[in-house]
């Protein structure tokens, strides 16, 4: 289905530091070394953050250590993030919540709605299609183990 542009308010946004833009964690994106990372109360549309022992590399952000997450205010009717384990064969659990609760009616194709879902490979995973009306919301995705390397979050 093509995206709704009527609704759509947020950007393709990359998460690797050579195109990343308008990350929000207190403490800057810093490339290589895994830091620790937080993420504000509050982010303002279009804003991104982590949570967890991340390392930012020129593509991606990669998790290194324990769970994890990847939090954006968003505004569009769909949210797809490109995404996969740094190990081939390897599957870990994630969980999507809108606004801090499952993602219910609003859950995407790879996921139930409960939120949960499986990366088993590195692709486009639609994680969030939300049925009318579509309102600035904060989408966060968790991830249960190490090992996941994020790229770009897409909307529609």
């Amino acid at each position: 289905m093509a995206a709704d542009w009527d609704d759509l308010r947020s950007p393709e946004s990359y998460l690797g530091l050579a195109r990343t833009e308008n990350f929000a964690s207190p403490r800057r994106a810093a490339r290589g070394n895994p830091h620790v990372y937080a993420a504000p109360v509050q982010l303002q549309l279009n804003q991104w953050a982590l949570t967890g022992n991340w390392a930012f590399e020129n593509e991606a952000v990669v998790l290194n250590d324990g769970s994890g997450r990847v939090v954006y205010q968003f505004h569009a009717r769909d949210v797809h993030l490109v995404m996969g384990p740094t190990t081939q064969g390897k599957s870990i659990d994630f969980r999507v919540f809108l606004d801090g609760q499952p993602a219910g009616a609003a859950h995407g194709f790879d996921v139930d709605d409960q939120g949960n879902g499986t990366l088993t490979e590195q692709r486009l995973y639609q994680l969030i299609r939300q049925p009318p009306p579509v309102t600035d919301r904060r989408f966060e995705i968790e991830f249960q183990d190490s090992g996941v390397a994020g790229y770009a979050f897409t909307f529609g």
